[in-house]
């Protein structure tokens, strides 16, 4: 008697109602194996979330970010440096400046006495007394600068070059910061003209 099957219906071969595969299977489906990696079997070997994983990615941010807030830092910690120690170096040559002025016999040597003193402490800061500006003031003076019970004031001032700065185009002369300090001391009470030490 010929059968009725239709194409695609299940035939049981009595081993316990197991569909037959030949039959299961359609046209242009492709059973396990290489072919069905192609077909689903890769994204169940590796799920999606694991293949757009950025594990990896922060540490290498942080480097990048830290990098580039780090040399902005460093740069500025020289330069407050700098500022700091041409501020100290100025403060201190008008100082000495001042003390050597007025305790010497005459002014000739007082102004040379306050080159020289503003020359040595520059140079302990590393800094270039050549472009230092050196300005002794006794405006209320009758009789000069050195007489008795005088206000000398002494002011120096210096641009500081920020550092790192290449000496192109005056670059060097414009990448610097002015500073100025004063200081004043009086002549003493016993002063006598060629009598300094």
């Amino acid at each position: 008697m010929p059968s009725s099957k239709a194409p695609g219906d299940r035939v049981r071969d009595g081993s316990c109602g197991v569909p037959d595969a030949r039959v299961a299977r359609g046209p242009g489906v492709r059973g396990p194996g290489v072919g069905g990696l192609r077909s689903g079997g890769l994204s169940r070997l590796m799920p999606f979330h694991r293949l757009r994983s950025d594990n990896g990615s922060a540490s290498l941010e942080f480097i990048t970010t830290g990098l580039i807030l780090l040399v902005p830092l460093v740069y500025l910690v020289l330069a407050m440096s700098a500022l700091q120690g041409g501020a100290l170096a100025v403060e201190g040559a008008a100082r000495q400046a001042a003390r050597v002025y007025v305790r010497a016999p005459s002014e000739a040597v007082g102004e040379e006495r306050a080159q020289r003193a503003v020359d040595v402490a520059l140079a302990d800061y590393g800094l270039a007394s050549g472009d230092a500006q050196v300005t002794i003031d006794c405006a209320s003076a009758v009789g000069g600068c050195l007489t008795r019970r005088t206000a000398v004031t002494v002011t120096v001032r210096l641009r500081v070059p920020l550092p790192l700065v290449p000496d192109v185009l005056g670059l060097a002369g414009t990448a610097s910061v002015p500073l100025e300090s004063n200081a004043t001391q009086t002549v003493s009470r016993f002063w006598q003209a060629g009598t300094g030490p």
